[in-house]
Order: C-alpha cells, then structure tokens, then sequence
C-alpha cells in the first residue's frame, strides 16, 4: 500500500508521467543498455526493442500499477504481477536487477519531465517502483522455490528427438532432458524459454507454449516463424534460427516451465479460443482433459486465415473428440468452403450462436484483436471478467491499449 504522504503526490502526477510513459520508458532502455550492452544481447528481445512493443507493455504495466495504487488502494494487483513475474522467472531473473532498473527507470523519469520532478515527487515514485519491484521479487521467489530451483537457475539442455513440419512456417519440436532424466511437470497451458547463439553472438531467448499434456516423457513446443509485415524491422531471428538449425539430436537451452494460464481443475463449463499459433496451449489443456476422462463441458473455437494455416487442425479435432461433450467450432477467413463440417464458418470469430452459462471459464490465445474481440462477446454472453483469462505471446500490451 502506497503511503499516506506518496498518494496526493502519485496523484497529482499520475497525469504527466502517464502522458509521457512511452518517452520515459524510452529513455530507461536507452539508459540501461549504455551501461549495460550484454543485455539487449542476452536477455531482451531485440525485435521487441526495434518495434517499441517492449517499452509500449512496460508502460502500461507501470501506468496500471500506479493508477491501482491510488484508485483502489484496497486491491492486490495480482494479474499484473503474476503474468510479468512468471516472464521474468523464465527468463532467470534475479532479485540482483531490480535496483539496476529501478536507477534507470526513475532517472529516465526526471530526463522526461525535468523540473517537475521535485524530491517530493521523486520520492513517491521511487515508493511506487519498489513496491511493485518487491512485489515481484516476492512472488518469482516463490516460483523458484515451488520448482525446486536456486533463483535463476532455469536452464536445462534438451534434445530434438522429433521434428515435424506442421505447415511451411511452422514446425514442432518434441525435447527430452539431454540427461536421460524424466521430464519437469508443468500445468497445462504453461510455456517454456528457449535460448539460441545466433551468427553474431548473441543469445536470444523467446517463449513457446507446451503443446502436449503433462505427464509425458517429453515436452513439445510448436515455432511458428516470424515474419515482418511490411519490412520495418527483421524477420524473427530466433523463430528463422530454430526452423534453419533445430534438428533431430540438437541440443537446446530450455527453462522451467512459466505462465499463469492453467487450466482450472474445478468443474465448471469451459471456453478454450484460439487464433493462429495461439491454438498451442489449447492442445494441451485439450490432451489433459481428454487424459483425465473430464466430463465437464468444453467449447472450443479456433479462428485461422484458413484451413491451410490452421496448424494441428486435425490434432486438434482428434483431441475434442476424446471428450465427451466438447465442440468444436471454426472460423476461417479465406477458403472456408474448402472443409466441411457443420461448424465451420467463413470470417471472423463470431459467438451469436454459443449457449454458455454465467457459471463459464474461459481461456483465449491469439492477436490481441481477436482476443480482444472474443471477451467482449463472452462478457455479453454474461461470463464474469474474472472467469476470463488469456495468453499474450510477446510483450503483454493488453494493458496499454
């Protein structure tokens, strides 16, 4: 809780530090990889640097935590926290960061808005940034300890025992522990690190879903590569790097499981939506059900471009039909007409026809228009915004739109 003297400041200057967060933020990049260059190499998604996603989430993640702080002071921001810390331990982030970034962050802060920048005010956003930072490095300590794990000691080598060419930019990897142990356990809908030298040195690290339920030998993660829509900054070097080298026998660098999208065990009615690669953590929500003999209602929808980019189309079918009561429904925006089925639409996502109770969890995955999209629906269909949970891949900028 922000203290009595920090909330009229915080308050009152909540306005301008919102109105110029993307500058400051900015500034606070540029700043800390001056001092520190190894760590856009390392650590930081270069092409979320290069495209500004990066800076525009950390904005509205801080804007968000502020605005809690005194709009509803009452109120434990958990989604926030839990989703950037859940990041950060796939990362190995350590507690060691923090007060490296927070000197960044509060001396881009006063490079932006210069004299307004009073001791009073520098004081009560420094209370803001280490309440949120201590809050982190709370809950990333418990993640760390429920894995059994040092703090940062994340990475593991895997191997590539299978590869299969899901579509011609997408393809799946199956990993095994290069020491023959058994494979961590996760919860359905986690995601796991992965981290590659590339031709300059650098070593990038990205996220990918776990695509097969718990429980297994082996996990499995599906890479779609990335490519630039109109030029503007690079095809995904580490998406490229992975269709190009990561072959049966290669050995990778891959974390602990992370993510905060789990599958409820309660059994209450689900919605599992999804858009393009976003299907992945689906499948493996949809192979725990149908391994645990759920009874529980589950209504599924994928939204493509079309049936050929629609990846593990027939997976995914295969695992709806294992489970009694789940449907399935399907939106394609071009070349419906090309499968047929009695849920099969032409265009985008479109919930008219769904019967869902109040009583209904949902979990979405895809661009965030399209999730965006599908929660206005479900709200409508009168799902409580609590029941309605989702997956950004890449930087979450959910909350700065």
């Amino acid at each position: 809780m922000l203290s009595a003297q920090s909330v009229p400041v915080v308050r009152a200057t909540l306005p301008a530090v919102g109105a110029s967060l993307t500058t400051i933020t900015d500034h606070f990049y540029q700043r800390l990889f001056e001092e520190r260059p190894e760590l856009l190499l390392n650590l930081f998604n270069r092409t979320n640097q290069v495209n500004g996603s990066q800076r525009e989430a950390l904005a509205g993640a801080v804007a968000a935590f502020a605005t809690l702080l005194v709009e509803r002071p009452d109120e434990r921001p958990d989604a926030i926290l839990s989703r950037i810390a859940n990041k950060h331990v796939s990362l190995g982030i350590t507690a060691d960061s923090y007060p490296l970034v927070g000197r960044h962050l509060l001396a881009a802060v006063a490079e932006v808005l210069g004299d307004a920048v009073t001791p009073e005010v520098a004081a009560a956003w420094d209370e803001v940034y280490w309440l949120m930072a201590n809050a982190l490095i709370a809950t990333e300590a418990r993640l760390y300890a429920a894995a059994g794990v040092a703090d940062g000691d994340v990475w593991r080598k895997m191997v590539v025992t299978e590869r299969h060419e899901q579509s011609p930019d997408a393809v799946s990897l199956v990993l095994s522990p290069a020491d023959g142990g058994p494979a961590r356990p996760f919860k359905p809908g986690q995601y796991v690190s992965v981290r590659v030298e590339l031709p300059d040195g650098a070593r990038q690290i990205r996220q990918y879903s776990l695509s097969t339920a718990p429980g297994r030998d082996t996990w499995r993660i599906t890479v779609k590569r990335e490519r630039s829509a109109d030029g503007t900054v690079p095809d995904g070097e580490v998406s490229s790097w992975l269709h190009a080298n990561a072959k049966e026998g290669y050995v990778l660098d891959v974390s602990l499981p992370a993510g905060d999208l789990i599958l409820s065990e309660a059994d209450t009615p689900l919605v599992l939506a999804s858009a393009g690669i976003g299907i992945t953590p689906m499948l493996s929500m949809l192979d725990h059900l149908g391994r645990t003999d759920a009874t529980r209602p589950v209504t599924v929808l994928h939204a493509d471009r079309s049936p050929r980019h629609h990846i593990h189309r027939a997976e995914q079918a295969q695992l709806v039909d294992r489970i009694p009561g789940a449907d399935l429904h399907l939106w394609y925006e071009n070349d419906a007409h090309h499968v047929t089925g009695p849920q099969i639409y032409s265009g985008r996502a479109v919930l008219d026809d769904l019967n869902l109770t109040g009583d209904t969890t949902a979990y979405l995955c895809g661009p965030l228009p399209f999730m965006r999209a599908v929660r206005g629906q479900l709200l409508a269909k009168g799902l409580h915004p609590s029941a309605i949970h989702y997956e950004v891949f890449g930087p979450d900028l959910w909350l700065s739109k």
